[in-house]
């Protein structure tokens, strides 16, 4: 049975059984029971003017388009299907245009899975005026060819309607680097700048200081002239973009080693707390450095970053109930809701469903709410994933194998 504890649930999408409706069990304490939408777990949602978009994370899934706008009867609008070895479960949208990300999977998730000859990944550029039915615009494509075991394509990325920027692999790079997109022509998609890790780029003569491509670009976000960009167990770095043309390396921090984690999303908080400024960092609870000191699971940090050029953590987050032990990965920490709407920070943490965490001390980080979800059809765990929220103040927790919870804070 579910529990939660200052959320309540309004809806539920369960992305796999084809549409059909379902009611939950009474739920735990502050919960309300409501009613749920049948579709496939997922890698992100984003909701914009009541209809919510679904990057699934598995093929033949793609992306799934759900009008929420009766967030009790959540209707399905259309989708987006992917070809065999590659995935597409990232998802951005501004207007009329949807931007999603199309990967080649890493060769440990094929599951004997082959790509079509000649598949690149990148970008699937969409009109959705009409939600109902999404018609592309245009592929951009990566320039890499076969032959690394990692992903190859464009992963997590932000786009702000009028440039994309994101995470691509490209010829002559070792792993993921820094992409600035002009998508004024929705239909010709213009390189305008680039940045990667010294090292990244091995056509150029670089030499790599770290195993494959352990650092790699996750993805940007923007605020300001900045870019505040996950580097996987490279840590962060924030770039100066005043002149997108040439990003400019600011400062930059990474904490692996010690902790085994790569660093996942760096959500600068738009306005100022006891007058300083202030990152949310996550860390994902995957891929763990095998030769680092051993920790239960991946948690959260805050980090000053008044003094840019010197960012400082501050503080941290870990749920009460994680053991002292090393756990499974995808157990702890993974993505926070990068729509900041006030102090209370929703956070998807995978095993341990959804937390609200009150950023408003920034020396001591709290917890004043959670939703932890039954485990969904065909999973052994909850795995929450990803987490949003639209103009009503309705929670969006997405589930990576199954489902999505459309919750409510209450008290």
């Amino acid at each position: 049975m579910s529990k939660s504890k200052g959320i309540k649930e309004v809806g539920y999408v369960d992305v796999k059984s084809g549409g059909a409706g379902h009611a939950h069990a009474a739920p735990g304490k502050r919960m309300q029971p409501a009613s749920w939408f049948d579709c496939a777990g997922g890698g992100q949602v984003v909701v914009e003017k009541g209809i919510a978009y679904i990057g699934n994370m598995d093929n033949p899934h793609g992306t799934l388009l759900v009008d929420v706008s009766d967030p009790k009867h959540p209707q399905q609008l259309a989708s987006i299907s992917m070809p065999a070895g590659t995935h597409s479960h990232k998802v951005r949208v501004a207007g009329d245009i949807m931007v999603t990300n199309r990967e080649v999977q890493r060769a440990a998730a094929l599951k004997g899975q082959t790509p079509p000859d000649g598949y690149h990944g990148g970008l699937g550029i969409y009109d959705v005026s009409n939600p109902a039915k999404p018609k592309l615009i245009t592929l951009w494509n990566t320039t890499d060819l076969p032959g690394p075991t990692y992903a190859r394509g464009v992963h997590r990325f932000d786009f702000d309607g009028r440039y994309a920027y994101i995470s691509p692999t490209l010829d002559g790079y070792v792993g993921n680097i820094v992409m600035i997109l002009d998508l004024k022509d929705p239909a010709r998609p213009q390189e305008v700048g680039r940045w990667w890790m010294p090292g990244q780029w091995a056509a150029g003569g670089e030499k790599q200081t770290w195993k494959g491509d352990a650092h790699k670009c996750h993805h940007p976000l923007r605020y300001g002239n900045r870019l505040y960009t996950s580097y996987w167990h490279g840590g962060f770095v924030i770039l100066d973009i005043e002149d997108m043309t040439k990003p400019r390396f600011v400062s930059g921090l990474d904490w692996s080693p010690p902790f085994p984690w790569p660093t996942h999303t760096c959500l600068r908080i738009p306005f100022k707390i006891a007058n300083r400024d202030f990152m949310l960092v996550t860390d994902e609870d995957v891929f763990r450095m095998e030769d680092y000191p051993k920790y239960p699971a991946a948690f959260l940090w805050m980090v000053d970053i008044t003094d840019e050029k010197h960012p400082q953590p501050i503080s941290s987050y870990q749920v009460a109930e994680m053991p002292d032990t090393p756990q499974p990965r995808m157990t702890g920490c993974h993505q926070p809701c990068e729509k900041v709407t006030g102090t209370e920070i929703p956070v998807a943490w995978f095993a341990y469903g959804l937390r609200i965490i009150d950023i408003s001390r920034p020396h001591a980080l709290r917890e004043v709410a959670h939703y932890m979800p039954d485990v969904p059809p065909g999973s052994d765990r909850v795995q929450s994933n990803d987490v949003t929220v639209d103009e009503r103040g309705l929670i969006y927790l997405l589930d990576r194998v199954r489902g999505l919870h459309i919750l409510e804070r209450i008290g």
